[in-house]
This record gives structure tokens, sequence and C-alpha cells, in this order.
């Protein structure tokens, strides 16, 4: 709780994010791919900031982040009828343990 004009303790939290990327040189992407759809899980203390940490993670990396669909935290995805396995709850828990930006499946892009 807030005291003498603090700003409240902001709870971090698990953000499922689809990133679509596309090429640039060093990104290790597979030979003659166009880009890639990676499955990220990110933290931040709103959807916002796990995208740009995902993005900012994401230019380190040599890759190219073209567009991101956030699809919300675990709750959020659970009330929407989402069947979330029990790989996916770990990877989960281990990004918000260690504040990170898991990359939890990498879908190349051929023509």
């Amino acid at each position: 709780m807030a005291r003498n004009g603090e700003k409240p303790e902001r709870k971090q939290q698990v953000y499922t994010l689809l990133v679509e990327v596309g090429r640039k040189d060093g990104d290790g992407l597979p030979e003659g791919s166009t880009g890639a759809a990676l499955m990220v899980y990110a933290t931040g203390v709103d959807e916002a900031e796990a995208v740009r940490e995902t993005v900012a993670i994401l230019k380190q990396a040599d890759m190219a982040p073209l567009d991101v669909t956030g699809y919300g935290t675990l709750d959020e995805r659970l009330a929407e009828g989402h069947d979330i396995s029990d790989e996916e709850r770990k990877l989960m828990g281990q990004a918000l343990e260690d504040n990170a930006v898991i990359i939890a499946q990498l879908t190349p892009f051929f023509d």
C-alpha cells in the first residue's frame, strides 16, 4: 500500500505474446526462411511493458520484430477458455521467477 505520496507497488505478471519477426543478418533463423513467429512469455507490470521488454531483447539478439499480438495473463487466458498445458504454466512460472522473456516456440516461415 502506498504511503506519503508513494506510488503503489505494481505486481509483475506474465503475458503471452505472439511476435512476428522478419529477416536480419545474424538472426539465427533457418536458411531460406522469410521470418518467423515466436510464442513468448514475458513479464511486466502491464502488457505494454512486457511488449517493450520483449522487442528490446529481440533487437539485442539481432532479430527484426515486425508485429506483436498480446494474449494476456494466465488468468485472462483461462477466463477466455484457453487450454493451457502444464509445460506452458511451468514456463510462465519460470518467466515470473526470473523476471525474464522466454521464447517458448519458434515457427519459421517459408515461401
